[in-house]
């Protein structure tokens, strides 16, 4: 049995998934958070939440890391901690550094660190010859505004430091550059409290459709698990719709998508993790989008289990612990897995989800999650406003989109406006 100590996480699936593979692995784990009550806020009506399943529930101060790495070199002489691990983007640099004080398993922290700067991972990229987008790096407005006098217009504007899509958007002109700008410095801590880093990432606007390539690369080897697909909407902003895994793509589409993704996390020297790279598939060839050195979110993780057996959040802690991981895949009946995601148009007031209990007794269908009645609704402009979602299976082939956004069309939000 290991001991692992988990800093911080996300409070969304995650937050489930990483608890379940420590406890089916055979370990236990401590919780390190600066703020208990974020957990304790988040948790279903009547349950506890899964991290507070811990051996031990601390708190610290994680957002200082200087402060913090002291903190853990004490706790882990005390309690003696077998690998670091977190769910949350934020934390991810934290973490390789807190495993690199303590000589544990684990990704280089400079590697980690260049891949949760957008800005950095395009600077690493671009100079191992890693395809992405035309870029320029801009300190404020004003130097965006020249940027995008070089680059020419549609670009796309994005904070360095940000996950879940948010801020990130389409301009098409000066008024639309400078409009994005200004919210994005107008968000000067992100979810956790941690000042953000005021630099803006200005991109060309890449053609063709998006997906993801899931790795786990451990002991200097990168090992492709697959492909997923991804749908968008929200415009002018990048809010995910949908995913799909495996995604139906043609062969030498989905080999130029691996082959990238394998480039692209050897170029940063990321090692002992599971990553999810977000690649363009446009008309000049794939094109990096971001590396994210973590376990694919938004129910992704879900689908490739549903799929191949493989459940990759149980693969992260093998290889945070060091060991080995087990990629060897199993027949679970489904060829094709899909979520779908209820994204909201208006703002107000949910008062209902006309559909919702149709949906529910549709067989055969993997998950079905919706917000209650009383929640605040937000027009989407990240993945982080979503109303629920549907995930659905296909045994036969790639029918499983289809069969969620079948589902999805006979679903209808009732929100009283503001």
């Amino acid at each position: 049995m290991a001991h692992l100590l988990v800093v911080e996480s996300w409070v969304g699936s995650m937050s489930r998934l990483l608890p379940r593979a420590i406890r089916e692995g055979g370990h236990e784990f401590t919780f390190l958070t600066r703020d208990l009550h974020h957990y304790l806020r988040s948790a279903p009506e009547g349950t506890a939440h899964p991290l507070l399943a811990a051996r031990n529930v601390l708190t610290a101060e994680t957002n200082d890391v200087e402060a913090l790495l002291p903190e853990a070199e004490r706790l882990h002489g005390a309690l003696g901690f077998d690998a670091v691990v977190t769910s949350c983007d934020y934390y991810l640099p934290t973490v390789a550094r807190i495993a690199a004080r303590l000589g544990l398993p684990g990704p280089t922290p400079g590697s980690v660190e260049d891949a949760c700067r957008k800005d950095r991972t395009r600077r690493v990229l671009g100079e191992a010859g890693v395809p992405g987008p035309r870029f320029a790096v801009c300190a404020d407005r004003a130097a965006a505004e020249g940027a995008a006098r070089e680059l020419g217009f549609p670009l796309v504007v994005k904070p360095v430091d940000l996950c879940a899509g948010m801020y990130v958007r389409r301009v098409d002109d000066a008024r639309e550059l400078a409009d994005a700008c200004r919210a994005i410095a107008d968000f000067p801590l992100n979810a956790r409290g941690q000042t953000r880093a005021p630099v803006l990432l200005l991109e060309e606007l890449l053609d063709g459709p998006e997906v993801s390539v899931e790795t786990v690369s451990f002991d200097g080897r990168t090992r492709v698990v697959g492909v997923t697909d991804k749908s968008l909407g929200g415009a002018p902003a990048f809010v995910e719709t949908g995913h799909m895994f495996p995604a139906a793509l043609a062969p030498d589409d989905a080999a130029a998508a691996r082959d990238t993704a394998v480039r692209a996390v050897q170029a940063l020297g990321l090692d002992s993790v599971v990553a999810h790279t977000e690649i363009r598939l446009t008309a000049a060839g794939p094109r990096v989008v971001e590396v994210n050195p973590r376990p694919a979110g938004n129910r992704i993780t879900e689908l490739i289990r549903h799929v191949t057996g493989l459940d990759l959040a149980a693969v992260c802690v093998d290889v945070a612990l060091g060991r080995t991981p087990d990629l060897r895949r199993r027949d679970t009946g489904l060829r094709s897995a899909a979520v779908g995601f209820l994204v909201p148009d208006t703002a107000g007031t949910l008062e209902s989800i006309e559909g919702a209990d149709r949906v529910r007794a549709e067989p055969p269908v993997l998950e079905v999650r919706f917000a209650e009645p009383g929640r605040a609704v937000r027009v989407a402009g990240s993945n982080n406003e979503y109303l629920g979602h549907v995930m659905a299976g296909d045994a036969e082939g790639f029918g499983a989109r289809a069969r969620v956004e079948s589902l999805l069309s006979g679903l209808r939000p009732r929100v009283s406006v503001r």
